[in-house]
Formats: structure tokens, sequence, C-alpha cells
């Protein structure tokens, strides 16, 4: 939310203030929308290690009480299609509940989570704000906190986080914390004119017009449902090997891509390769913070933004990633238009109730996985369930330091109950290849037509050692382009190099469903010691309406599930 700036004598007084870009892309107009589950911001934080819950209880409720839009009501003029909103009102109060000592199980625990981060807010009473501290053993702690994502995004979620810890320290430290007093939304206004405004829109509007406002996935998709049901999603996620991962960035630097604009890349090659589409128009999500003023409030000021990306019959891997970095700054410089007044003028007919103008977004995954309580106390972030998508398909990319080296991991979410759990699975193993390939094959056509299979592979029993066997020969006639390989030969002594490996390790992993490494092929570089690694390796795995507090642990313990 980027509120206009106020109309009234006191940023906390009997004022209403107009939002002028609440829920700016994400298509928020009528109270039916705002009450969707996929509204909520849910944060689910594991704390492992001693914690004074009556000093976290009350630096939660301290920091929801600091900010303006946390304690802020709301009233929709339908007339006017205008949200409006007032920051006088009572904060929320956290609650504490001790499982360990009331009896609670882990399943009444997570049903209670799943009620707490998705009952929705009447945004005319309610903060639009929650919290709740549980206590599940001497050093386990659930800090549960959801906010309406009408005065919140990523970036706030980090520095509710940051707040609530720093509180926290100073209360078992006895001292005063030092945190500034923080603005209050209102005093951010977009400085923009109309005309301004229009002249941007226009300029957008021109860059994207022709493409098709929608994405043709290659999975077998359940007619529409705009139901919640639909709208329940899931993650599959895979990740390069630390070599390919290397082979990937090094081509990027080359054509100053970043590892957000190699996602939309590999994504728009693995489309075009699986489809006769070859114009896409992608979504990602833009902080919308550029004016430093934003720095410390917390609002709702993420914005949607679209680029086209077209993908030429002879285009190589560094012609798209060229094309994705032109297109991708034309956005950044953009990001400030509103997505709305450009979808209406590109695309009049949509469902306001899915994306205006594409169902398939690309982000740059960056949250942290981590929160240090305190020395002694680390916070996991835990995943949601249930997950509620907003697209079709949604791919994140993140870059993540592990002891064996930094690995490139792709995830993507997606509405299990429309599409096919078998074909995304094999649309992602599709990602990870063409990845390898931009890694070992910048100069070659993307849509070389051997570069990537659109089928399933058949199945092989890996409990053969004559099938094993042979799967391991295909593969190297494939990377290596031959027709002959020896069994006992080395990988490099048949021609092959270390930007080959990387797309063997890929092959390998993809082909074989088991986690393959480069490391272990340099330790196996025969057919038939690749062939017994198979053999040894692990399969590869896929990680997978009261509003009262009581009311709520009610419902949790006794329904099961979250209420609607």
């Amino acid at each position: 939310m980027l509120p206009a700036a106020p109309h009234g004598p006191s940023p906390d007084g009997d004022v209403w203030y107009p939002a002028t870009r609440v829920q700016q892309g994400i298509w928020v107009l009528d109270r039916d929308d705002l009450l969707r589950p996929t509204q909520l911001v849910p944060t689910v934080v594991e704390f492992t290690g001693p914690v004074d819950h009556t000093a976290l209880v009350a630096a939660v409720g301290r920091s929801l009480s600091r900010h303006p839009s946390l304690r802020a009501r709301f009233r929709l003029d339908v007339r006017r299609r205008q949200v409006e909103y007032r920051t006088d009102g009572p904060p929320a109060e956290p609650g504490f509940l001790d499982a360990e000592a009331e009896g609670w199980t882990e399943e009444e625990v997570d049903n209670l989570v799943r009620v707490l981060c998705t009952t929705p807010f009447d945004l005319a009473q309610d903060a639009p704000a929650r919290a709740e501290v549980v206590r599940l053993g001497a050093e386990r702690t659930l800090l549960v906190v959801t906010v309406h994502h009408i005065i919140f995004d990523g970036v706030s979620r980090g520095m509710l986080l940051e707040d609530v810890c720093a509180l926290y320290r100073a209360a078992v430290d006895g001292v005063e914390p030092r945190l500034s007093s923080p603005p209050h939304p209102a005093s951010v206004a977009d400085g923009r004119t109309p005309e301004e405004t229009a002249t941007q829109v226009a300029e957008v509007v021109d860059r994207l017009r022709g493409a098709p406002a929608e994405v043709r996935l290659p999975f077998a998709r359940a007619a529409h449902d705009a139901s919640e049901e639909a709208l329940l999603g899931t993650t599959v996620t895979t990740a390069l090997d630390p070599g390919a991962t290397a082979g990937v960035m090094a081509v990027a630097a080359q054509e100053g891509c970043t590892p957000f604009m190699v996602g939309v890349a590999v994504l728009a090659a693995a489309l075009a390769r699986t489809g006769p589409q070859r114009d896409f128009l992608i979504a990602f999500a833009w902080p919308g913070r550029d004016d430093p003023a934003t720095a410390e409030v917390i609002g709702m000021f993420m914005t949607t933004v679209v680029l086209r990306v077209t993908l030429g019959p002879e285009d190589t891997w560094r012609d798209l990633l060229a094309g994705v970095r032109v297109s991708s700054m034309e956005a950044f410089v953009d990001s400030d238009v509103p997505l709305d007044a450009v979808s209406a003028a590109l695309n009049p007919d949509r469902n306001a109730l899915w994306p205006p103008l594409s169902p398939v977004l690309v982000n740059l995954d960056e949250a942290p996985r981590s929160v240090d309580l305190t020395p002694g106390t680390t916070g996991r972030l835990r995943p949601l369930d249930p997950l509620f998508v907003k697209y079709d398909l949604a791919l994140f990319v993140r870059l993540e330091d592990t002891p064996g080296g930094r690995r490139l991991a792709l995830s993507l979410d997606y509405p299990v109950n429309v599409f096919d759990a078998d074909g995304v699975q094999h649309f992602l193993s599709g990602l990870r290849h063409s990845a390898a390939d931009l890694a070992t094959f910048p100069e070659r056509t993307v849509l070389e037509e051997s570069a990537s299979p659109t089928v399933a592979a058949p199945a092989v029993d890996l409990d053969d050692p004559a099938a094993r066997l042979e799967l391991v020969r295909s593969i190297w006639r494939e990377v290596l382009n031959t027709d002959e390989v020896a069994d006992d030969v080395s990988f490099f002594e048949s021609g092959g190099d270390s930007l080959l490996l990387v797309l063997l390790v890929e092959r390998l992993g993809q082909d074989s469903g088991r986690e393959v490494r480069t490391m272990d092929l340099f330790r196996s570089p025969t057919v038939g010691a690749q062939a017994e690694l198979i053999a040894a390796a692990d399969k590869a795995g896929v990680p997978t309406a009261d509003r009262d507090r009581a009311a709520l642990l009610a419902a949790a313990r006794t329904q099961g599930g979250a209420t609607r």
C-alpha cells in the first residue's frame, strides 16, 4: 500500500486517508477479494533454544503497536472503488499458548497454525494483524504472525521480525531498545501527476502490445476453477550441482545478467522447447521502495511488473540472455506504472480473479531462512501449509551457499488441483536441462531440437545392472555426440571436458532420478563406475469465521482445519 498524503490534521487522529496504490498488481477492488486467504501474509518461525516467553509476547505486542499500518482499519467506497484507512485503532494483542502444559498434540498445534494463517480479517473492525506465541517444549517455540497483504509485503515481513528480535533482546538484557519512531505511511506520497502516469502507461502498453496475455504451459490442465480449492498450491524444488551453478553464473556474468534474469531466460527457453509459443509476458514482484522515505515504513509497497521475452528460431543462449536483460531493465525503469491501467488497455476482458496480464511469475528468492533471536536461540521459517497460490506457475530462483559450494535452486509453485503433478515435475527437469545447456553450450541455438527432451524418458529398472549400464552409455553418447563409448575409459579420455561434465551431471541425475554430484563423477569417471554410482545413490528427494483468539483455538482443536 502506498497511501496518498493526509488530508487531516494528525497522522493518528480521527482521519481517513485515501490509499492510492492499494494492492497494485494484486487486483483487490471489492470486499470479497479482500477476504480471500490469498490476501494474507503468514509467517511461521520455529525457534530452537531457550526462550523467555513473557518477553517474546511483550516484544511482539510492542512491535504490533509501534507501526501505524498495523493498527489500521479500512473502509471501501464501492461507488468510487476507493479504499480508505485510518490508524487510530487499537493494536492486535498477541496470544500465548503453552501447548506442552495443556496437552496439545503436534497435530492439534499444526491445525492451530493453519487456522491462524488462513482465517480472514474484518478490516473494518479488526487490526490487520494477529500473532500467537506457542511453547512446544523446553527448547521449541513457535511464533505465528499473520498480516493482511493490504498493508504488508515481503520487505515488511523482514522489518517486523527484526523489530521483534531487537525488542526481545533489549527486554532480556534489561535495557531500553534503540529504535527510531516509524514514519506514518501517509508521509510517503506518490509525487507523479496524472499526466505523468498516463504517459508512462502509454509507453509500457506500446512495448507490450501484441504479446499473448496467456502462457501455454506444457502440462494437462483441468477446467478453469476460480474456487478457493483451485488456489491450493504445492511446491516442487530442484537444485543445480555447484559445478553447473558456476557455469551458469559465469555465462550470466559475461552477459551482465543477474540470477533473476537467468531464471526468466531458463523459464522462457523451457516453455519454448515444449510448445509453439515464442513470445511471453512474465510477471515479477518489485519491492516498490525506491524512495528512501519508505525504508522504515511497514506497508504494501510491492508492485507487480510485467516484462516481455521473445525467442527467435536462431537465437543462442547469449542472445536470449541479452534480450532478457534489456526487457528486465525496461521493466525496472517503469516498475511504478499501475499494472491495472496497463492491463485494462491490453486485456480488457481479463478474469478479475486471476492475474491481469500473465499467469506466470518469476521471483528472486532472497528471504532469510533463519532468524537469530539471541546467540543461543535460532529460528527457522516453516513452509506454509496450506499454501495458496495466485499464479498458474511461479518460479522462484535462489542462490544457496552449501558446504559443497553455491547451488542454484529452482522452485515451482502451482495449483495442485489444476495441474498434473507428474507433468509439472517433468517440466522442472526441463528447467534443469535448460540451465545446464546455458552453462555448457552458450553459443548453441536455444531451440536446437536435440537440446532438450519434450517427453518423459522411459522408466529404467535401476536394479538391473545391464539396464543401468545402457542408461549411462546412452547419456555418454548424447553428451559426447558419438556412437561408440567404452565402459572402462574415463570421460575425459573419451573426449569430455569440464563443460560437458556439467551436462553429464544434469543428464545422469535427470534420467536416473538419483542425486549425482560433480565430485562423484570425478571419483567414478567411467561408464561402469557411474552405473554402480547410480545404483548406490539415494533417490533425489523433492521438497515438497470467528475471529477472537478463543474461537481460533477451539476451531484448531475441534475442527482440525481452517475456518472460512
